[in-house]
């Protein structure tokens, strides 16, 4: 049963306003976020139940769950709000709250996809797909996880081993750089 105070309850609602810069208050619960979401069927927590619990300021339950993990950021939540809430930032959001109070992942290789992406995003300047699968599966301890399809789409000849690099990797690592600035000027 949750028990949560007014002062509990606008606290956190406020929290998420501050550091989005969005008002979950005005969703009314219609459900596109939820429809257009392409993970909603592996989330714990569908993303308008999200936005109803932030109203609610059910926090914790919010920050332990997978949901705020799942997600993409994809931005179809965003695009399909009526009310115009950039759904996705309040994820993103929601994570960086997490991590700043000591939640994780429920599944510890969420933590490691997102953390594997990234640097392969930092090192190539872009998504190296084939380093992805091999360094998430070798974090999951099942190296050959993804062998029968790599070998699928090789043949198919939708698999390039030689991805290349960005020329100019320099704006790369200033979007990188510039984000942590911008957290820690959010702190």
């Amino acid at each position: 049963m949750l028990k949560y105070n007014e002062e509990t309850v606008h606290s956190f609602r406020d929290r998420i306003k501050r550091l989005s810069d969005e008002d979950v208050s005005r969703c009314y619960q219609c459900g596109k976020c939820t429809a257009g979401c392409p993970v909603a069927m592996e989330m714990d927590i569908m993303p308008n139940q999200v936005m109803r619990l932030i109203q609610i300021g059910a926090d914790d339950w919010i920050l332990s769950s997978s949901t705020i993990w799942l997600c993409l950021s994809c931005e179809t939540c965003s695009t399909r709000c009526p009310e115009d809430i950039d759904i996705a930032k309040v994820m993103d959001t929601l994570r960086k709250i997490a991590i700043e109070e000591g939640y994780s992942a429920p599944q510890t290789s969420i933590a490691d996809f997102h953390k594997i992406f990234l640097d392969s995003v930092k090192q190539h300047g872009r998504l190296n797909e084939i380093e992805l699968s091999v360094k998430y599966n070798l974090a999951l301890k099942k190296p050959l996880n993804d062998l029968p399809l790599a070998v699928k789409l090789g043949q198919k000849g939708k698999l390039n081993p030689f991805t290349g690099q960005v020329k100019d990797k320099a704006n790369i690592r200033k979007i990188f750089k510039e984000s942590k600035r911008f957290v820690r000027e959010m702190e």
